[in-house]
């Protein structure tokens, strides 16, 4: 049994997540909380592309107010991101939140934890303790010589063991760092200390192209050993880049069915069509279509149709025109400018 199957369950919201559930897809909105109506856009953006939980920032008391009228307008769980003044996580919770993460190390002491811990156990609201490498305690950088994963571990235990004190276990925990080893390797230790839920990321992780990277290795090779429960690729740019890469990491690990793959070759010397730019458009097309099937795009009809012999269906290019080729059988000639439509009609219409 995996750690993952052997964590505690928790509801927040609609969703349970833990136990065995299914990995869920987060991210976090980058608009002013406060701005309701360029949140809610957001957020319904973001559920269209498939994220499952979505967190915002609170930083003032109109921002927690703000996330009574965006919950009324959106489908899936809201998270309240906490830092420093914990009246801001009390806020949140009466304002609906349906999970709040919070580092207890840095919003006051004992006394006002206890406080956020009893609000959100009257309200029976998970508590997300979140730990980043940056944030480490001095004295556990002293103790270890530097960041480290241990460190990290040690802080986030602490933090647990200060709520489970408190009585109170319904948490998730969330331990991050840029340095995608580190990051790996204390989610490793950490996994057998305690029955709770992780939360998964490479924080800080970066743009669109070196974020992927990062978080598509880390990710990996954590979620490979059996180790998290819900997701979020940090990524500079669009939060929908998030749920898009999110998905393709948990369908690439096997983690996750539905959806349409997309093949397509590196191009060489006998590409003779636009094969970036179709390819390109092919997955964005793809995007919206619900099959469970693989598309293969291929620059030359001379491999091509070989290639695309494990793809449900494909195209394959030649000088100006193309072939539609499905289950390995070449089923017609098309026109290269047609090429895209012929694909897109037969997936409307597919049938297995």
């Amino acid at each position: 049994m995996t750690y993952r199957e052997r964590t505690k369950k928790i509801r927040i919201g609609g969703r349970v997540i833990g136990g065995g559930s299914p990995i869920a897809i987060q991210s976090m909105t980058n608009t002013p909380t406060e701005d309701v109506a360029a949140t809610v856009a957001q957020i319904k953006r973001l559920e269209a592309a498939g994220c499952e939980i979505i967190r915002c920032t609170v930083p003032t008391l109109e921002a927690a107010k703000a996330l009574l009228n965006i919950k009324r307008q959106i489908a899936i769980p809201l998270v309240a991101d906490i830092h420093f003044d914990y009246k801001m996580a009390i806020a949140a919770i009466e304002n609906g939140a349906d999970k709040i993460r919070i580092n207890p190390g840095n919003i006051g002491g004992r006394e006002k934890v206890k406080a956020v811990v009893d609000a959100a156990r009257e309200r029976q609201i998970p508590i997300r303790v979140g730990v980043n490498s940056g944030s480490l305690e001095r004295e556990l950088v002293e103790k270890y010589h530097g960041v480290t994963a241990q460190g990290i571990v040690e802080s986030a235990l602490d933090k647990v063991h200060m709520i489970e004190d408190m009585d109170y276990d319904n948490l998730v925990i969330s331990i991050k760092s840029s340095d995608v080893l580190m990051c790996v390797k204390a989610h490793e230790l950490l996994a057998d200390k305690t029955p709770y839920p992780l939360h998964v990321g490479i924080t800080e992780s970066g743009t669109v192209t070196s974020g992927n990277i990062k978080s598509s290795i880390g990710l990996a090779l954590i979620l490979n050993q059996g180790i998290g429960d819900t997701i979020r690729v940090s990524l500079t740019g669009d939060p929908v880049e998030e749920i898009r890469s999110a998905k393709l990491i948990l369908r690439t690990l096997g983690l996750r069915k539905g959806g349409i793959e997309v093949v397509s070759c590196p191009t060489c010397g006998r590409t003779k069509i636009d094969l970036i730019g179709l390819a390109g458009e092919v997955e964005k097309m793809a995007a919206d279509i619900p099959l469970d099937i693989k598309v293969a795009v291929m620059g030359c009809v001379v491999n091509g149709p070989g290639e695309a012999k494990e793809a449900d269906i494909g195209i394959a290019g030649g000088i100006g025109e193309g072939l539609l080729i499905k289950k390995g059988e070449i089923v017609r000639k098309v026109p290269e400018g047609e090429l895209l439509e012929a694909l897109r009609q037969e997936l409307l219409n597919w049938e297995e």
